[in-house]
């Protein structure tokens, strides 16, 4: 190991897979390791093997779930919106090629104790059971102010300003109940929690356009799904890299960051082997995640914590229509809290389980001392659970930008339900890295070539 890379990726995560892929793309010599023997990192998908081994070691899969190999179960639990950033990667650099994507077939949210589908239009609003007949009209004449908003129109504005006007403003404009704007903050705009309602309108309007886009596009609801689990992702970024030159190493214990004697980044260890390079790019978990590392620095910091339950069920979730797919979002003043609860659930038709069986994650951004608890609104709506595997995982975000010592971390992936978050840590890394703005414009491919 004495050749020397331009960039070291330590963790086979999404966020440093795309790095990986983009930074190949880009002429740069990666060496990308993991220490696990798959890919993926925090964000793989693993078989009913490797899932039992990582929760509970000391018990085998009971033979009534099926096959070992039918099982691609991820870790995490996100979606992809039909019009948003990852696709545009996926798209910039022909990734696409490597995989296949199914619709997630509803989206749903929760109010008064029960589920009903998301409206996302005039249309769907006027025949939503969540609003009275006064509070639709209300909700129509809003859906149509999003629809017909022109920039260059100051008679689409209707007075609002919506880089200096409050979403609470805008609420306020239509006469907006809470519960509608639960589920417009929560179930279109996807945001976890209120705080967006006192800062300015824009984003939140770009958020709704872009929920709205991603459901024109397919109908049932705004998500796609790679077949056969979200670790097919990072995979494909790995082959991309691996056609651009970059080298991978899985199952490559690292034992030690090797800093210069200024502090910076001069290589990585594994056992008596020392690879050296001139950065190095890698998940929390590489960099002390919450101690200070070899040099006594502390590097990343804990930034709360999510709680998850993977729960296999024998049945769709009830009240969903049966649906072979579904994302739920419970918004937190519907039960009392201060970040929402999600709900995402997969089956054998995207090849991630056996037949007549149903993945479900529910999850959420701790608030108290006893994380399973406050999942329980999210576990109740499950019906009746085969199983359950919870895990409580830190939120950690790197302390510095990483420009001094050329050591650049990832953040922990959050509770949202989406890959949006992932792609702003992409791009903001890429930034930093390559002293430019990452640009997402279609390559001409090999065959186009």
């Amino acid at each position: 190991m004495d050749e020397e890379y331009d960039v070291i990726v330590l963790g086979t995560g999404l966020t440093e897979c795309i790095l990986s892929g983009l930074l190949s793309v880009e002429g740069k010599k990666v060496l990308h390791m993991d220490r696990n023997d798959y890919y993926g990192g925090e964000s793989a998908s693993l078989n009913l093997t490797q899932f039992f081994r990582k929760f509970r070691p000391n018990q085998s899969p009971p033979a009534d779930l099926g096959r070992d190999r039918d099982y691609a179960v991820d870790l995490i639990p996100k979606f992809i919106i039909a019009s948003g950033e990852l696709v545009k990667i996926l798209v910039h650099t022909d990734v696409l090629r490597y995989l296949e994507f199914k619709q997630i077939a509803g989206s749903f949210v929760y109010k008064n104790g029960k589920i009903s589908k998301v409206p996302s239009t005039e249309v769907e609003a006027a025949r939503s059971p969540l609003m009275g007949l006064f509070e639709k009209y209300r909700a129509r004449k809003f859906f149509e102010f999003l629809q017909g908003w022109k920039e260059e129109d100051p008679a689409t504005h209707q007075g609002l300003n919506l880089d200096k006007d409050s979403m609470r403003k805008v609420y306020q404009h239509f006469g907006l109940e809470p519960g509608t704007q639960d589920f417009i903050g929560h179930a279109l705009a996807l945001y976890l929690d209120d705080d967006y309602i006192n800062k300015p309108a824009r984003e939140t309007y770009e958020r709704i356009v872009l929920y709205t886009t991603s459901m024109a596009r397919w109908g049932k609801s705004p998500y796609i799904y790679p077949l056969y689990g979200l670790g097919e992702l990072p995979q494909s970024f790995a082959r991309l890299s691996a056609i651009y030159g970059g080298t991978y190493m899985l199952d490559k214990p690292i034992d030690e960051i090797v800093l210069n004697k200024d502090g910076s980044f001069a290589g990585v260890r594994s056992g008596s082997e020392t690879v050296r390079a001139k950065m190095v790019i890698g998940d929390p978990s590489y960099f002390g995640a919450g101690k200070a590392a070899e040099d006594g620095k502390l590097r990343v910091v804990e930034d709360g914590k999510v709680v998850r339950a993977i729960c296999i069920l024998k049945h769709p979730i009830p009240g969903t229509d049966e649906s072979d797919s579904v994302q739920i979002i419970i918004p937190q003043n519907q039960v009392n809290r201060r970040n929402d609860i999600y709900i995402a659930m997969v089956s054998s038709t995207h090849k991630v389980c056996a037949d007549h069986i149903y993945v479900a994650i529910v999850s959420t951004i701790v608030e108290t001392s006893a994380p399973e608890n406050e999942i329980q609104p999210g576990l109740h709506l499950l019906g009746s659970i085969y199983d359950k595997f919870v895990t409580v995982s830190p939120i950690y975000t790197p302390v510095a930008d990483g420009k001094q010592d050329h050591i650049y971390i990832t953040r922990s992936y959050d509770a949202t339900s989406h890959f949006e978050t992932v792609v702003e840590d992409v791009q903001d890394v890429f930034k930093r890295v390559m002293g430019k703005d990452l640009e997402l414009k279609k390559r001409e491919s090999d065959t186009e070539q």
